[in-house]
């Protein structure tokens, strides 16, 4: 078990380079299943969710190869693969379930567990079946495994309830090698979902539209070897940015697309930040003649701001002048963080799926613990501008999407160290 150790600390202050996005790599890695050719992935972060799927895919026979130092992931998918996938891998993280697709196209068959992940609210998997029996497959729901099977996918029309990440990338992923052409309605629009069109289409997939509402698959026989580079990490981006304001810091963020963080970039300088576009990418500066200002945000699908971003940003408006609403439309259950952000102080109330924040002066460091991933990341911030000693527990949450994140803030001025709590032995 570790834990982030985190003083009161100065304005960060200077220059971090942003990784390549957690939610970008893990389906491409997954879309790896599809090619019979070398694929070289470039810009992989070292964060455990990674970890997982190297492991998963490996346990399918993929050979795989992972250089942390220059973040390069090599994978041949040539060989005989497993149809299954196991169950202590798929439960530790929800991106697992995006082989399903793949290896239902590549091999006719899969059976796939119910996937696990963070418990920020119902997500269900029934838009992924869903568009999977439009295509053709056969399938079936029962203790706690999905099988499906079809001897050849067909191309077909689907339509999405919601514009679903994870069943845009499997249904796409499918889609790929059946016969004929897909319609894909009322998709995701992502940046992540650019990203995977682009990896698949450089091995030899024919994709158009991702990106938009509508996207055109037009199925291939084969796909072969592919050579890309993962985008960067906006919410890794936005994170680094907010931490400019709620430290009163000035921090340039570099690695970064700006047209991913439009959002954002609105919502803190609606709070009374400074945001600028430079040569080397974003610098967020707070304005000492300007009081941080309370700001409304209401999370949506992109291109609205991002519920990823949702419990970081409001480590920034705990701490400004008024009163702020945050409404979450996407996850029910993604307030957990509230509760910890009150045990430092901050006066937030709950009503149904929005958050009422009266802006305090400051926050008292205790004890406190990441209940998810972003609500980790939140707590970090929080902590960092805090009185006194704020004692994380849970960290292990936060190293699924984030590389080196105690490396990067203390790089900037921040107090934060990482402790390993040793387990004692029983000497009786």
């Amino acid at each position: 078990m570790s834990r982030f150790i985190i003083k009161s600390s100065p304005p960060l202050k200077g220059s971090v380079k942003i990784s390549g996005s957690k939610n970008a790599v893990l389906p491409i890695l997954a879309a790896s299943l599809l090619t019979e050719g070398k694929c070289v992935i470039r810009d992989v972060p070292r964060q455990s969710d990674v970890d997982t799927m190297r492991m998963l895919l490996e346990s399918i026979g993929v050979n795989l190869s992972w250089d942390e130092n220059t973040g390069v992931i090599n994978t041949l998918a040539s060989g005989s693969l497993r149809a299954a996938a196991e169950y202590e891998l798929v439960s530790k993280m929800r991106a697992s379930f995006l082989v399903m697709g793949p290896l239902l196209a590549r091999l006719g068959e899969v059976n796939v567990p119910l996937p696990g992940g963070c418990a920020i609210g119902a997500r269900p998997v029934d838009l992924h079946l869903k568009g999977l029996s439009a295509l053709g497959a056969e399938v079936i729901q029962e203790h706690g495994n999905v099988r499906a099977r079809a001897k050849r996918l067909k191309g077909a029309r689907v339509y999405l309830d919601f514009p679903s990440v994870g069943a845009t990338e499997n249904i796409m992923m499918a889609a790929v090698l059946a016969d004929g052409v897909t319609i894909l309605e009322n998709c995701a629009v992502e940046p992540e979902i650019v990203d995977l069109a682009n990896f698949l289409n450089s091995a030899g997939a024919e994709i158009r539209g991702a990106g938009t509402g509508t996207v055109k698959i037009t199925g291939v026989k084969t796909l072969t070897e592919a050579d890309h580079s993962i985008i960067p990490d906006r919410i890794e981006a936005g994170t680094f940015m907010v931490a400019a304001g709620v430290t009163k810091g000035d921090i340039t963020v570099t690695n970064v697309v700006s047209d991913h963080l439009k959002p954002l970039i609105a919502k803190l300088k609606e709070a009374n930040l400074n945001v600028i576009e430079t040569d080397s990418g974003l610098r967020v500066y707070y304005d000492e003649s300007k009081s941080m200002v309370a700001s409304d945000v209401k999370t949506l699908p992109y291109p609205g701001f991002p519920t990823d971003m949702q419990a970081q940003f409001m480590s920034l408006l705990i701490l400004a002048k008024g009163t702020s609403i945050v409404t979450e439309t996407v996850f029910e259950n993604r307030f957990m963080h509230v509760g910890e952000f009150k045990r430092m102080g901050a006066d937030i109330k709950i009503e149904s799926r929005s958050a009422i924040i009266e802006g305090v002066k400051r926050l008292t460091g205790t004890q406190v613990k990441a209940t998810d991933l972003r609500a980790g990341a939140a707590l970090v911030l929080a902590a960092l501008t805090a009185s006194g000693t704020t004692e994380l527990s849970d960290i292990y949450h936060i190293d699924r999407g984030y590389c080196n994140l105690a490396d990067k803030l203390s790089s900037l001025g921040a107090k934060i160290t990482r402790e390993e709590e040793k387990l004692e032995k029983n000497t009786k």
